[in-house]
């Protein structure tokens, strides 16, 4: 008990004095770098975004996003592998079936869901929104499916090979621009009229290769939890 008290007193202080030397060097509220006018100055004339958070993310910090993006595909890996043993588990008839509103509901939400996801990620340089939040809404759809029918199962093959496609764009684009101008996900592609649809060079494609490996993932994660029995 003693030790105990003693290493939270100790990491009490620790953490008071970070907090001391932090406040001390980079007051909150005062802006001593120049990186965040860059971004607001200069972000839409060097990326073509509209959306300055998707120029910070896809281009300026591009390289934190591939290792999101890698840590999503890790997680999914490691639900696989626990669930391995009981891997493609036959789909037993629950003993509660759902309503025929549920059911209606369903098929009439499922594919507008799609569509709104799609729709995130393919504005995400325009609005709000993106690769991440697109896919998170297209694996949401897919639990429409599992509340209506709890038998459903995705084709584990089809959607390991979308994901797979859209980490090697992803991928592709980074190593691309590192070859052609030296560093990674450089824009290799014209940044266009900000605002317009096809515009902010390779960065729509990136958050339509994520959003489609997002959306994968996700619903391959949530379906192995699905052919766990309680």
């Amino acid at each position: 008990m003693t030790k105990r008290i003693l290493s939270i007193m100790a990491l009490a202080v620790i953490l008071f004095a970070l907090f001391v030397v932090m406040s001390s060097t980079a007051p909150f509220g005062v802006d001593k770098t120049t990186v965040s006018h860059r971004y607001i100055y200069q972000g839409v004339k060097e990326t073509g975004s509209a959306n300055l958070v998707t120029a910070v993310v896809l281009n300026y910090r591009g390289f934190d996003t591939l290792g999101e993006v890698t840590v999503l595909f890790v997680a999914a890996t490691g639900v696989g592998a626990a669930l391995y043993s009981i891997r493609n588990p036959p789909r037993k008839k629950s003993k509660v079936e759902a309503s025929l509103i549920v059911k209606t509901a369903s098929k009439l939400l499922f594919p507008m869901m799609l569509l709104f996801g799609a729709y995130i990620f393919i504005h995400g340089h325009l609005t709000p929104g993106g690769g991440f939040q697109g896919g998170a809404v297209i694996s949401t759809a897919f639990v429409f499916k599992y509340v209506s029918d709890t038998r459903y199962s995705i084709d584990h093959i089809a959607f390991t090979k979308m994901e797979s496609a859209a980490g090697m764009v992803f991928a592709g684009l980074g190593i691309t621009g590192l070859i052609i101008g030296g560093y990674f996900l450089m824009n290799i592609l014209p940044n266009g009229t900000p605002g317009d649809l096809i515009s902010a060079g390779i960065l729509p494609i990136i958050y339509i290769a994520i959003g489609i490996k997002v959306g994968a993932e996700l619903t391959g994660i949530l379906d192995r939890m699905m052919g766990v029995e309680s």
